[in-house]
């Protein structure tokens, strides 16, 4: 338990704020425990019933979490100090980052010129063109596409569908190992995460099957480039889901299309064929028109829409129309498509490559599509500082997991094939240095 800050407070409202300012300010760490409420209580003079309550808020807050015997505990990504990846040590080949190559990203162009004076958003909020384009685009990979809507990021456009439809401690099914921010996000809006596990395919038919038995109301997956694992549904996977999802028709489906055109794989949408009674699709295009361009665009069923749409115009109303210009005049600029087809062949071969060479010194690895690899390894500290001592600095995988086994996750997008052999000898070295040390 942590002892070095002190709760105070008189009421639940300050006792709350108390433990929020220890977590803001890092007098309480992801992981301390909170006393327990009958001594807390005692120790400000209060009832019991006025510390349950303060702690009652802050899990719905998502700053805590309770584990039954185990106490109430600060959550490993509270949301009032969300979890930033360590810093990379200067010197080191950045391959944990996630980020695509910039030598991909097209230059943008010069901010949209806009007609002066005000501007109905709220009763136009997205751009007419821009709509179309998004409608074609996803109609053309089969995804249902009469209704879309726009949003700033796939994690906004996740957690407002979240927020509309689920309440503090539902349950959400979620990939393991699956994407941080994703699972970080599900955990500081007060929701619970059923682990699904993942293979070179996306989500198992009966891992999912059991997480919908446990409660599941909602469940958030990639049909593609699946991050850290590199999983992609095939048509035969992407039918075996869609028959575990029709048993539960009330659950929101949230599919997360976050590398669509760099992928190097095809898609196959859960949503395909109208056979999904509550379902969105979500699609970005941050890894390679532009990180900066905060935008997504999601198809849905026409009620999880209206819901969504309800929520974004209480909130910032729309998203601004000089960042769906922008994005306009990129996905409809040849010179753009260009770049992004050629980004995809590159970080196909690059994976591929990586991928190949750890294969040829015994070691497996996991990519099937995206700009990641996921490699299991026994001890992921040993591993990524024996590379780090190398040269290399990749993602320990405990960011990434919640009950599956330990890994690695290397970004390969701005790995060159020539240095693929270097890293994969480096990774071979540390790995039999592991083991001599720690057992085989």
């Amino acid at each position: 338990m942590a002892e070095q800050y002190a709760i105070s407070g008189t009421s639940a409202k300050g006792i709350a704020a108390s433990v929020e300012r220890g977590v803001a300010e890092g007098g309480l760490a992801p992981g301390d425990t909170l006393p327990p409420v009958r001594r807390l209580a005692d120790d400000l003079g209060v009832s019991p019933g006025t510390v349950a309550t303060a702690y009652k808020e802050l899990r719905g807050r998502g700053v805590v979490v309770t584990h039954g015997r185990g106490g109430t505990v600060v959550a490993a990504a509270p949301s009032v100090a969300s979890r930033r990846p360590p810093k990379v040590p200067e010197r080191l080949r950045d391959l944990a980052g996630g980020h695509p190559d910039p030598a991909f990203l097209p230059e943008l162009p010069a901010p949209v010129r806009m007609t002066a004076g005000a501007r109905s958003h709220r009763s136009t909020p997205r751009l007419p063109l821009l709509e179309e384009r998004v409608q074609e685009w996803l109609g053309a990979d089969g995804v249902p596409s009469g209704s879309v809507t726009f949003a700033h990021s796939a994690l906004d456009c996740v957690a407002r569908l979240l927020t509309t439809e689920l309440r503090p401690g539902d349950a959400v099914a979620m990939e393991d190992p699956g994407y941080h921010h994703l699972l970080d996000l599900v955990q500081v809006m007060g929701l619970r995460t059923v682990p699904v596990a993942v293979d070179d395919e996306g989500m198992r038919p009966e891992a999912l099957r059991e997480a919908l038995r446990a409660g599941a109301r909602a469940v958030v997956c990639s049909p593609r480039a699946q991050n850290p694992y590199g999983g992609c549904f095939s048509e035969r996977r992407r039918d075996d889901l869609v028959e575990v999802l029709r048993g539960a028709p009330e659950v929101l489906v949230i599919e997360n299309d976050h590398a669509a055109e760099i992928a190097g794989a095809p898609l196959y949408s859960l949503t395909a064929g109208g056979r999904l009674a509550r379902w969105a699709h979500v699609r970005t295009v941050t890894k390679y028109l532009g990180t900066d361009l905060r935008w997504a665009a999601a198809a849905c069923d026409p009620a999880t829409l209206a819901r969504h749409d309800g929520r974004l115009l209480l909130t910032s109303g729309w998203v601004s129309h000089l960042l769906q210009g922008t994005v306009l005049g990129l996905l409809t600029d040849r010179m753009a498509r260009e770049l992004v087809h050629r980004a995809r062949d590159a970080y196909a071969e690059r994976r591929s490559a990586l991928a190949g060479e750890l294969e040829r010194r015994g070691i497996a690895s996991h990519g099937a599509s995206g700009m990641n690899l996921w490699v299991p390894v026994r001890d992921e500290s040993a591993v990524v500082n024996g590379l780090r001592s190398r040269g290399w600095w990749v993602a320990a995988g405990a960011r990434f997991r919640i009950a599956s086994g330990a890994g690695v996750r290397i970004t390969s997008a701005g790995l060159k094939p020539t240095e693929a052999a270097r890293l994969a000898a480096d990774f071979a070295e540390v790995l039999g240095e592991s083991e001599a040390t720690y057992g085989g």
